[in-house]
């Protein structure tokens, strides 16, 4: 941060187009933002008042969702769409239950890279990809992670937060059969949607477009969210809001993203 309370500029970086990753940190109450950014997100917070609450659950729920699938014994994970570090990161939460965990972060904004790379610099048990979730053989073939993950063991792929941001026309649905595919038996999904039942008129999705935002985003049912899950065996409870999935309890409660964990049979 500058003394001006800007995020200082990087290469490479475009601080005039909202960044969805950026927005998501100023959401958090994270520093790591632009002007543009900060402009975009308050007209996503005109639309959804409770877009903060939103964001912090969401974070919340991949925190449990970690506990729980570390708890299943995954000790490789491939974040997709990680976004910025803040705190409870994978890895962090991963090594509660296996000290040696190892993870991938990938993410398409150099901002969040260069942040990331910073993070782990001296962490050889984590690596950082700079890749597109619409390119999954990219992100398969990486040499990070052919580093760090044995893709013949079970592995756990995150899309947090992530899926919403490509349309129906991307076939998002494919994108996650292409990861899994790649992925042996026993490994899971972890995966949060913005939830159309809750972000009726799609007020929110046109927030985004309106602001130019780095990418639209599309709300989607649970029906629909279900569907990017075929295949996999959906563990209890289900696909659920983002405060109902294994509730610690204090969770911040809301409607707004559909929720679930997947297993690969």
């Amino acid at each position: 941060m500058t003394d001006s309370g800007e995020a200082s500029s990087m290469p490479g970086v475009d601080t005039t187009t909202p960044s969805v990753a950026r927005m998501y940190d100023y959401f958090l109450g994270g520093k790591d933002n632009y002007a543009s950014d900060r402009v975009a997100a308050e007209e996503v917070v005109k639309a959804l008042p409770t877009v903060e609450g939103v964001a912090r659950a969401n974070r919340a729920f991949l925190q449990r969702a970690v506990r729980y699938v570390a708890g299943c014994g995954i000790d490789q994970y491939l974040d997709i769409g990680t976004g910025l570090p803040t705190q409870g990161n994978v890895h962090q939460i991963a090594r509660e239950e296996h000290p040696e965990a190892r993870v991938v972060y990938v993410d398409n904004d150099p901002m969040v890279v260069v942040h990331a790379r910073a993070l782990v610099a001296t962490d050889q048990r984590t690596g950082i990809v700079h890749a597109d979730v619409r390119d999954p053989d990219k992100v398969l073939d990486d040499p990070q992670v052919h580093r760090l993950i044995d893709l013949r063991r079970p592995v756990c792929v995150l899309f947090v937060a992530v899926l919403h941001f490509l349309s129906d026309a991307e076939d998002p649905a494919s994108l996650v059969r292409r990861f899994t595919d790649a992925l042996p038996d026993g490994s899971f999904v972890i995966l949060s949607h913005a939830a159309a039942e809750e972000l009726r008129n799609e007020q929110v999705g046109e927030t985004y477009r309106s602001q130019s935002a780095s990418a639209p985003l599309v709300a989607r049912t649970r029906d629909q969210v279900t569907a990017l899950l075929d295949g996999l065996t959906i563990v209890e409870p289900g696909v659920v809001p983002l405060h109902k999935w294994r509730p610690y309890g204090g969770e911040y409660i809301t409607n707004a993203g559909w929720t679930a964990v997947a297993r690969k049979a």
